[in-house]
């Protein structure tokens, strides 16, 4: 059983389809309820995905076995910072160890563009992902913007050896 990770358009077919149950995910969990898929296309019309190639960003897709099973993106802000956002690893593949060679994936993407801060931010909803980014280096940092669905600002020095 191993994962790979890989670069990938993020409207190739398997890409858009992670997305796809990423927002799913994230929407029903803040609205308690699942989303309906007029929601979910709405909610991926003008995401900013678009911007998840180089050279402003990359989207990664992680696969377990081959079968797609997890999705990042690395958007670049400016020399030094990029943001990590749409981090998913389907239910069925979490702990399995994707998470963090997804993580690595990005974290490496980002090095190639000459960042050294990675940066993101979360709600208290999502448990599993405060977990993994603190398993892997990323620090609570105070607030680097007040958008809404943000309530915790994470931040991990590439330079810095990473974290367990």
């Amino acid at each position: 059983m191993t994962w790979t990770t890989a670069p990938e358009p993020f409207d190739s077919p398997d890409a858009a389809l992670l997305r796809r149950d990423y927002y799913d995910e994230v929407a029903g969990r803040y609205w308690g309820r699942p989303a309906t898929a007029e929601e979910i296309d709405e909610g991926l019309t003008d995401d900013g995905a678009d911007r998840l190639v180089p050279p402003t960003g990359q989207f990664v897709v992680g696969r377990f076995c081959g079968k797609p099973a997890a999705c990042a993106g690395l958007l670049v802000v400016d020399a030094d910072i990029a943001e990590l956002t749409r981090v998913f690893v389907r239910p069925e593949f979490r702990g399995t160890g994707g998470g963090g060679l997804l993580l690595a994936a990005v974290e490496s993407a980002a090095r190639g563009f000459g960042v050294r801060t990675v940066r993101l931010d979360t709600r208290n909803d999502l448990v599993e992902a405060r977990g993994l980014y603190a398993k892997h280096g990323y620090r609570e940092v105070p607030a680097f913007h007040r958008r809404q669905y943000a309530e915790h600002w994470f931040a991990k020095d590439l330079r810095l050896q990473d974290g367990p």
